[in-house]
Order: structure tokens, then C-alpha cells, then sequence
């Protein structure tokens, strides 16, 4: 593999393997984590309730046993949309190839040991992406205006971040473009800097501290301060393992969702400058305890509980991209794969190719603009 390849690999398949080793410990607190599992989770597990079918309110899908969900399944559908476009994105190619795919074309769905329709598995969040564009013809670029303000967007923007390798700027940009179909407020703003974080996790020389440092120089209002509250916190602690209440204190206060994470107030999820999502600051503030390190980067979302799958499929994908494939597991990475009956390598490597194609176009064009630059100078 090239650098670029690895580094590719690496974030995908480390976002894929957080994504699927948080599934089982979503919406739960650390407390009743340790004592479904007997102790803190350290690897793959069966479903926090056996009877997943009629759990609620997770049923009918069968999280944990090495089950990707949507984070996932988004973000390879998000570069098979870079793969038909052949090009960077915007709001307009989310309509034209994300929605399409979205109802009409089955994929396995490991949550629901079925082939069946993304749209049927998705969450309210990305269903508005259906109800939007397809039947309400809302202009992309305005299609997330109204919808629940969430980390929908942000859970699958790490292809954006890979294409703009190195360029944070550039992949913050497109981001924030490509998010607009979907979210709007601090839901469309993370999506903007989760995709600028990776960028500059593929960068060689890349370290945690400029990742975090390339984040809040981009980041705007409530996210930027609950980046900077919540990793300020991070640097006190050498562990996850007892980080979590600090590191809940240093979020509250930028977050709209309860303490007690499933009765949500009237104020939740709402459209605001001052409020942050959960799950990006604290992706990075695992990556920042653990040093960069990728299990425990992931294993601290994990067991943090709340939304633990897009927290750890994040911090995955961000460590992953430091890291590259090597990184990440490979036995988690080989029992997700079984699992989930899911190529992690695959799409990674199609989009790194993309990428290289990508950057070839964007030198050309910028070649061009600096000739006739120069030409108006002289």
C-alpha cells in the first residue's frame, strides 16, 4: 500500500471497527456498562439486551456481536457517491447519488440480518434526507434547514476528510457544503470539522495536539468552545478509565441532550450558536488521553456510553488515520468484517484512488489559475 492507501485504510476501517464496538453500549451510561458486561468492555460483545427484538427502544436491531449500524453503512455509501461523481462534492451530488441509494438499492444490513433498504434502517435524521429531496424537491443546499440538530452528518464525513488529505481548509469547506443537504447549525458545523480533523490525521507528521489544534482553528461558536472545554479537560487525565465525569461536567454545559441521555427536554437537538453536539469533542478527547493511540481512543467512547458508536466510529476514524490500517486491530478488524459480512478495506482503497484522481484535477486547475494570475500581472 501507498502511505495514502494505509492512511485510508486505516480511517475507514478504524471508524467501521469504533462504529461496531460502540453499537452495543450506545445510549447507556458507564455505570450500567460495567455491570451488564462484568467490567468495562475491551473488545467485541453481545448486545446489552439479549432480547433485542422487543428491547426498547433500540429494537429490532441486534447491536453489539460485531454489528456495524448506520454510521457505518452511511460512510460507504458516502464513497460510492465520491466513486459516481468522480470528483469533490457538494449538497447536489447527495441528491443525485446518496438519496437514490438510500431507497432504492438493498444492502445488507448486519442490524437487521437482512438485505433490506438503507432507508429502512437509518434513523429519523437521514430519513430527512428522503422526505427533502426526493419529495419535497427543497433546494440541496437548504435541505437540513429543520431537521434535528445531531451528529447525523458528522458520523459519516470522514470520506471528505480522506479525499482533502492534508488540505483541513479545503475538507472543511466541502464538509460544510455536503452536510447542508442534511443538517443544519452545530450538526452541519461538526460535520464541517470532523472532516478537517481527518484531513489533517492523514497529513505525514500529523500528531493528536494538531489535529485538535487544526479543529478549533477552524471550528465555530458552541463547537469550538466545547472543543477546547472538553480536550483542555482531557489533558488531566493518562487514562479513560476514570475520565468520564470530567469529561461529562466539561460537555454539559455545549450540550442540549439530558444527563440522562434518552428523556429529552423541549430544547434538545435544536438549532443554536451557543451548543455543540456530544460525540466529536469527545472523540477527541479520547484521542487525546490516549495519546493517539487507536484501542484506546475507541474503548474510551466505548465505555463512555451515550452515544457511544458514532463517539468511538469518530475518535476510530481520526486514530485510524494517524495510525493507518496497522493501527486498528486485526483481529477486530477480521471479526467485524465476518460479522458485519462487510469489505472494511475495500472502499477505503476505491476511495483513496478517487482522491489521487481528485488531487491530479485540483493541481491542473490550480496550475491554470496561477497562469492567468500571472498573465493579469504582467
Amino acid at each position: 500500500m501507498t502511505p495514502l492507501e494505509d492512511k485510508a485504510a486505516g480511517c475507514l476501517t478504524g471508524a467501521a471497527v469504533g462504529d461496531a464496538l460502540g453499537g452495543a453500549t450506545e445510549g447507556w451510561t458507564p455505570e450500567q456498562i460495567e455491570q451488564r458486561y462484568g467490567g468495562r468492555v475491551e473488545g467485541i460483545v453481545p448486545p446489552f439486551n439479549e432480547d433485542w427484538r422487543n428491547a426498547r427502544p433500540i429494537a429490532p436491531y441486534h447491536k453489539g456481536d460485531g454489528h456495524v449500524t448506520d454510521d457505518t453503512l452511511m460512510t460507504h455509501a458516502l464513497v460510492r457517491v465520491y466513486e459516481r461523481a468522480g470528483g469533490h462534492l457538494d449538497a447536489y451530488a447527495v441528491a443525485e447519488h446518496l438519496v437514490p441509494e438510500m431507497m432504492g438499492e438493498k444492502r445488507w444490513i448486519p442490524e437487521l440480518e437482512a438485505e433490506a433498504l438503507p432507508l429502512h434502517r437509518v434513523f429519523l435524521a437521514e430519513k430527512w434526507l428522503v422526505l427533502r429531496l426526493h419529495y419535497g424537491h427543497i433546494d440541496p443546499r437548504e435541505a437540513g434547514v429543520g431537521n434535528i440538530v445531531n451528529c447525523g452528518a458528522a458520523m459519516y464525513m470522514a470520506p471528505v476528510g480522506v479525499v482533502n488529505a492534508g488540505d483541513p481548509d479545503a475538507a472543511y469547506a466541502e464538509a460544510i457544503d455536503v452536510a447542508g443537504a442534511h443538517q443544519s447549525s452545530y450538526g452541519r458545523e461538526a460535520a464541517g470539522v470532523l472532516a478537517a480533523a481527518v484531513a489533517e490525521a492523514m497529513r505525514p507528521g500529523a500528531t493528536p495536539d494538531s489535529v485538535v489544534e487544526t479543529s478549533l482553528r477552524l471550528a465555530h461558536d458552541g463547537t469550538r468552545a466545547a472543543i477546547e472545554a472538553v480536550c483542555d479537560k482531557a489533558r488531566g487525565f493518562e487514562h479513560w478509565e476514570g475520565s468520564f465525569a470530567g469529561l461529562r461536567a466539561a460537555m454539559a454545559p455545549y450540550d442540549t441532550v439530558a444527563d440522562t441521555y434518552r428523556d429529552q427536554g423541549l430544547g434538545a437537538r435544536r438549532a443554536s450558536r451557543i451548543h455543540s453536539i456530544e460525540e466529536l469533542p469527545l472523540a477527541l478527547a479520547f484521542l487525546v488521553i490516549a495519546k493517539g493511540d487507536y484501542r484506546d481512543t475507541v474503548l474510551g467512547g466505548v465505555n463512555y456510553g451515550r452515544d457511544a458508536d458514532s463517539i468511538a466510529s469518530m475518535g476510530g476514524a481520526i486514530a485510524g488515520a494517524l495510525g493507518g490500517l496497522a493501527s486498528v486491530p486485526a483481529r477486530w478488524r477480521d471479526e467485524i468484517s465476518t460479522a458485519s459480512r462487510l469489505d472494511l478495506v475495500a472502499p477505503a482503497l476505491a476511495l483513496a484512488a478517487v482522491a489521487t484522481r481528485v488531487h491530479e484535477d485540483d493541481v491542473a486547475r490550480r496550475r491554470a489559475g496561477e497562469q492567468a494570475f500571472r498573465e493579469l500581472l504582467s
